[in-house]
C-alpha cells in the first residue's frame, strides 16, 4: 500500500471512529462497549501474532509496561470518552483529543527527559487559547450541572489518559519492546482492566443485537483499533513519527464535518478562529522533528 492509501486510511478511520461511538451508547453500559471492542481487537492481534510467528514470550517488566500501556491506552481513557460522548458533540470531543500533541510535549519532559523547545511552548499556548475559543460558551457559563462543562473536563480526562498511555508506549518501545506485540498484550490486559471495572460495578453484561450497534462495534475494533492503527504504525516506519503524526492535525477536521451532517453540530465564528489556532498550534508543534514523540491516537 502506498504511502497517501496509508495517511488517508489513518486520518479517515480515525476521524470517522468519535462518530461511530456515539452509536455504542443505548443498552449497553460503556464499560461493557468497551470491554466488547478491546477483547475482539486484542483477539485479532494475537492471532495475527501467532500466525505470522512473532516472538510472545516477555518478562515481568515488559509484561508490567505493556499493563500500564492497556490501562491508559487501552481501557480507561476510552470509557472516559464513551461518558463525554454522552454529553459532548463528537467533532468537539476529537478537537479536544487533538491536544495530545501537547500533552505528549509536556509529559515527555517530564516523563522521558525530552526538552520543550521555544517553538513547541509557542504551538501549545496557540493550542490552548484556540480550545479556549472553540469551548468558550461551556468556560464562560462553567457548571458540571451543564452537559457540555461535564462533556468538556470528560474529554480533558481522556486525553490526559491517552497521552500517559502514549509514554508507556514510548518507554516500552526504548526497551525494545515491537509495537505490534505490545499492543496486542496491551489491548488484552486493556480489555482485563475494564472487564474487571465493569464487574466490581455491577455492570450488565448484556449486548445489543441491534445492526448499529453490532455495525459500530466491528467497526471500532476491526478498523479503529486494529486497521486505524496498522496504517498509522506503517506510516511511522516509512515516513517518520513526526510526518505520520500530521494525522492527528487532520483527523479533527474529518470528525468535526461529521458532526456537522449527524449531530447538528452549529458553528460559530469564535469556534472558527479557535480551530484555526489549534490547528496552527499542532502544526507549530509537529513542524520540527527533533521535538516529536510518536503519537498513538485514542479512537
Amino acid at each position: 500500500m502506498n504511502i497517501f492509501l496509508l495517511y488517508a486510511g489513518t486520518v479517515l478511520i480515525w476521524g470517522s471512529t468519535w462518530l461511530v461511538i456515539k452509536y455504542q451508547l443505548g443498552l449497553v453500559a460503556p464499560e461493557v462497549s468497551v470491554t466488547y471492542r478491546f477483547a475482539l481487537a486484542a483477539a485479532i492481534l494475537l492471532v495475527y501474532c501467532f500466525a505470522t510467528s512473532k516472538r510472545m514470550r516477555y518478562g515481568l517488566r515488559d509484561h508490567l509496561g505493556m499493563a500500564a500501556l492497556g490501562l491508559f491506552l487501552f481501557s480507561a481513557n476510552y470509557f472516559v470518552f464513551y461518558l463525554a460522548t454522552y454529553d459532548l458533540t463528537t467533532g468537539l470531543i476529537a478537537v479536544v483529543f487533538s491536544g495530545i500533541v501537547v500533552t505528549n510535549i509536556i509529559f515527555g519532559a517530564l516523563f522521558l527527559g525530552n526538552p520543550i523547545r521555544p517553538r513547541v511552548a509557542l504551538g501549545a499556548a496557540f493550542g490552548i487559547a484556540g480550545l479556549a475559543l472553540v469551548f468558550l460558551p461551556e468556560i464562560l457559563t462553567f457548571d458540571l450541572a451543564n452537559k457540555g462543562s461535564r462533556g468538556l473536563l470528560l474529554s480533558v480526562a481522556g486525553t490526559l489518559l491517552a497521552s500517559v498511555g502514549n509514554m508507556a508506549s514510548a518507554s516500552n518501545q526504548r526497551r525494545g519492546l515491537p509495537v505490534v506485540q505490545a499492543n496486542a498484550y496491551g489491548m488484552t490486559y486493556g480489555t482485563i482492566f475494564m472487564f474487571a471495572f465493569a464487574l466490581i460495578g455491577g455492570s450488565h453484561f448484556n449486548f445489543d443485537s441491534a445492526p448499529l450497534y453490532v455495525g459500530s462495534l466491528l467497526y471500532l475494533a476491526v478498523f479503529g483499533s486494529v486497521f486505524g492503527f496498522g496504517c498509522y504504525l506503517t506510516l511511522i516506519g516509512r515516513i517518520g513519527p513526526d510526518k505520520a503524526a500530521y494525522a492527528t492535525v487532520l483527523f479533527p477536521l474529518i470528525a468535526l464535518a461529521l458532526s456537522t451532517v449527524f449531530e447538528g453540530y452549529q458553528w460559530s465564528g469564535e469556534a472558527i478562529v479557535g480551530m484555526v489556532l489549534v490547528l496552527f498550534g499542532n502544526v507549530l508543534v509537529l513542524s520540527r522533528k527533533r521535538s516529536q514523540i510518536t503519537v498513538e491516537a485514542s479512537a
